[in-house]
């Protein structure tokens, strides 16, 4: 179902999950740093998803991997005090999640968990 939300090839990127003490960051990385049109689809989508996410629209999420994803709820009404910002790579972009509210912070954590989880080989921690 990725394909359906995502416009990049998931066997041609990696998504990195890095939990942090304000948050998290979410990077997508094409796995062939040559493959430079996989490399703007990432950084489109993810510009897309950064905006969206900053209103506290997660439909793109829930979508692929359900309303009731673990942290999906809390982040959609805790968008205000969450920062959402967009950040291109080179290989790929990311986006980075901060917030002082222990509540998202540890809603952005479970969700990062639950993507991890879901995401399989396509998908790391660091």
């Amino acid at each position: 179902m990725g394909h359906n939300v995502m416009p990049f090839d998931l066997s041609r990127t990696i998504h990195i999950f890095q939990m942090t003490e304000s948050g998290g960051v979410e990077r997508v990385i094409v796995r062939d740093a040559s493959a430079k049109v996989q490399v703007a689809m990432i950084q489109q989508h993810l510009q897309h998803e950064s905006i969206a996410f900053q209103r506290g629209d997660y439909s793109d999420p829930a979508s692929l991997h359900g309303a009731n994803m673990p942290g999906l709820q809390e982040l959609q009404a805790g968008a205000s005090r969450i920062k959402v910002s967009y950040s291109p790579l080179s290989t790929g972009a990311e986006i980075i999640f901060t917030t002082t509210d222990i509540k998202l912070l540890t809603a952005v954590h479970r969700w990062f968990g639950a993507q991890l989880s879901e995401h399989g080989a396509d998908a790391k921690a660091e």
